[in-house]
């Protein structure tokens, strides 16, 4: 039985794994690899193994950096299957077909620009829509939460709630008499919306996320202040609100506890929320269809009749023209809009229009890489470059911690110690952070680079 390591080794993107066992190669996730200039690269580069030879995927859950690969992976040959939770393949269409939708956009643009510079070598997309859809046919059996699903002899799967996103699972493989536990991404406990992470005990091997490994994110509660005071103080200020959001949980959960504010008298009733996103609207579309995922809160609030994501005043903006219109608004309004890491999206446009502007607020709620806009702004720059533009950073910058969908150190030292496994392997994080995370953990720990292999 061998164990290799083919991306999000030390970097917290790109999430590949493979796994040598009972005559079969399963591979956990395969991810687009994010921020930075050599993410290009990286995506576009081998995979370190035959796509052609992988007989299963299984996929933990429908972030980009966990199933953004999908489509380059089936182009280059993969024929296996693909299994996952109903709710991850219904998010994974739409992160897959947006993405494929997005490189295309990006190499016509690359291909206009080389025109009139008189060049002919502008770059392809890394697939396109044809590609996307080609890999839904891969999809096959649908994992329920907790029941063991037999992928050929000697090999059988079970898939644990995560408490990630919705759908989200920790992925354990038996095989050859060994228990092999991959975290996928852990959630944090006791968030809304979905239910928290099952963990299965007693594993000879666990490969786990350590995003957050080096620190704890803060209390619910006082994030919650913080959030409702920041969007009070930014009306006060006369400016707009611009929440870079990621489409899957962020934009749902922000809407639950936006919703949570106005009936508690926390945030104005009057308050105008606009939703622009494509991709976060139709996920919400989702989130409503797959209330098994739930926790018991929301599940109480459907039962009572109510929808835990509407608003008095919410719209939401699917077509260009609206999206484009919300840039004449000047004060007043709670614009959210992906991508998170403001890497592409719509919200390029509304930073573009309200980040020079000092009555607005920018608020960021979630991770952001190292290479990102994102991270860029909150590290303090004082201009940044959108649209070939220099923009200067006037607006009032907040970043909220507390909304992670990651679990934090104390939270990822009582999983791995909850599946107690004889090895564990760290991924999905920074060198820093996966340091930290070790020193905490019991057993043999190591931190694999990419490429590397291991025999079980």
């Amino acid at each position: 039985m061998k164990l290799s390591f083919h991306g999000a080794d030390r970097g917290v993107t790109g999430s590949c794994h493979l796994l040598e066992a009972a005559g079969k190669k399963i591979l956990v996730d395969c991810g687009l690899y994010q921020g930075g200039r050599d993410a290009v690269e990286e995506n576009a580069g081998d995979f370190g193994f035959a796509p052609g030879g992988i007989d299963f995927v299984l996929l933990t859950h429908a972030h980009l950096d966990h199933c953004g690969r999908l489509p380059l992976l089936n182009k280059r040959g993969f024929r296996g299957e693909i299994v996952t939770t109903a709710a991850t393949r219904d998010l994974a269409r739409l992160v897959l077909l947006d993405a494929a939708h997005l490189q295309e956009e990006e190499a016509r643009a690359h291909a206009r620009r080389a025109e009139r510079r008189g060049e002919t070598n502008a770059p392809a997309p890394l697939y396109g829509l044809i590609d996307a859809l080609n890999v839904f046919d891969r999809f096959g059996r649908a994992a329920v939460y907790e029941k063991r699903i037999e992928l050929a002899p000697g090999l059988a799967v079970t898939f644990y709630d995560a408490g990630h996103i919705l759908g989200s699972a920790s992925v354990l493989v038996e095989a050859e008499g060994k228990k092999i536990l991959f975290s996928g991404d852990i959630g944090n406990t006791g968030r809304a919306i979905l239910r928290d992470p099952v963990v299965p005990h007693g594993v000879d091997v666990a490969v786990m996320e350590s995003t957050y490994g080096d620190r704890d994110h803060r209390d619910l509660a006082p994030t919650l202040e913080e959030f409702y005071q920041a969007l009070n103080e930014s009306f006060q200020r006369g400016g707009n609100v611009v929440i870079p959001t990621f489409a899957l949980e962020r934009a749902q959960e922000l809407l639950f506890y936006i919703r949570e504010g106005v009936e508690a008298n926390k945030l104005p009733e009057s308050l105008p929320v606009f939703l622009d996103s494509p991709m976060a609207i139709s996920a919400t579309e989702i989130f409503r269809a797959h209330p098994e995922c739930y926790d018991g809160e929301t599940s109480t609030l459907l039962a009572r009749g109510r929808d835990p994501f509407a608003l008095p005043r919410l719209h939401f903006c699917r077509e260009a023209a609206e999206s484009m219109a919300l840039n004449t608004i000047r004060s007043g309004a709670v614009i959210m809009a992906g991508a998170g890491m403001c890497n592409g999206g719509r919200v390029r446009h509304h930073l573009r229009h309200n980040l020079a502007r000092p009555g607005a607020s920018v608020i960021f709620v979630g991770y952001a890489a190292h290479g990102t806009l994102a991270r860029q702004i909150i590290d303090g720059a004082r201009k940044v470059s959108l649209f070939g533009e220099d923009i200067a950073v006037r607006a009032h910058i907040c970043t909220i911690n507390g909304f992670s969908a990651h679990a934090g150190q104390t939270e990822l030292i009582a999983w791995q110690r909850a599946a107690a496994p004889k090895r564990t392997f760290l991924v999905h994080g920074e060198e820093q952070a996966m340091a930290a995370l070790a020193a905490h953990l019991t057993g043999p720990v190591d931190q694999p680079e990419l490429g590397q292999g291991y025999l079980l």
